[in-house]
């Protein structure tokens, strides 16, 4: 690390000279080292994936849940650090629940990736805290149809029709920039996506335990099963 960086990288309420915040650019970089996940939408839907790595055989693969449940029409599935992760998913189930209350009707997912992104960029000014290490893909069904968002650890948000983060993003990206297709039902999507996340697990093992939810108006939040999610390696 270079003298004049490490003035600037101990608080995180202070810019260096040229504009840049590390304690942000140093959560990003645990979300890099994260697990590789995905979103895709589809012509009536769409679908989160993630890679399930299991790091030991003793785990209890139940017990290892990267895609969360937040509401009937909105998935999450995160990658980064996992703690960073379960605050912000609490927050965010908390947050549907009571707009479902007051309004009683379906969540308006733009506005909870808001609250949620709200939360996030407050840890990027003030002091005595960290930035949360963590990047969120929020999927959904709205008023408006599907919906795709990410959410990064300073609080940035973008929707998109099909976004990665974690390890194997940018590979990620670069294959669905090329096969991508609006008018795609559930099922090739899905497939498209795990020919994505094959690629780009390539050289770290492949892809051996994929997780696989999709979000219809029809299916609302709809967990793939193993034996489900195996048959499409």
């Amino acid at each position: 690390m270079q003298q004049g960086q490490m003035a600037y990288d101990r608080a995180i309420t202070v810019f260096s000279p040229d504009g840049r915040l590390f304690q942000v650019e140093y959560a990003r970089e645990a979300v890099r080292k994260g697990s590789t996940a995905l979103g895709i939408k589809f012509s009536n839907g769409v679908a989160l994936i993630s890679d399930k790595k299991i790091r030991s055989r003793l785990v209890e693969q139940n017990s290892l849940e990267k895609i969360q449940f937040i509401d009937d029409y909105v998935a999450s599935v995160t990658s980064g650090l996992v703690a960073d992760a379960r605050v912000l998913i609490d927050f965010a189930r908390m947050t549907a629940q009571q707009e479902k209350v007051t309004y009683g009707s379906l969540v308006n997912i733009e506005n909870l990736v808001k609250k949620v992104a709200d939360q996030m960029q407050q840890y990027t000014q003030y002091g005595g805290v960290r930035p949360y290490g963590v990047s969120m893909i929020f999927a959904g069904m709205d008023n408006l149809g599907p919906r795709l968002f990410d959410c990064d650890p300073a609080g940035t948000i973008n929707e998109y029709k099909a976004v990665a983060i974690g390890s194997g993003r940018d590979q990620v990206a670069s294959y669905l920039e090329k096969e991508y297709k609006e008018d795609m039902n559930e099922t090739q999507a899905v497939a498209l996506a795990i020919k994505a996340l094959k690629q780009a697990l390539e050289e770290e093992g492949g892809l051996k335990s994929p997780e696989i939810a999709t979000i219809s108006a029809s299916k609302k939040f709809r967990l793939y099963t193993k034996e489900e999610s195996d048959k499409l390696l």
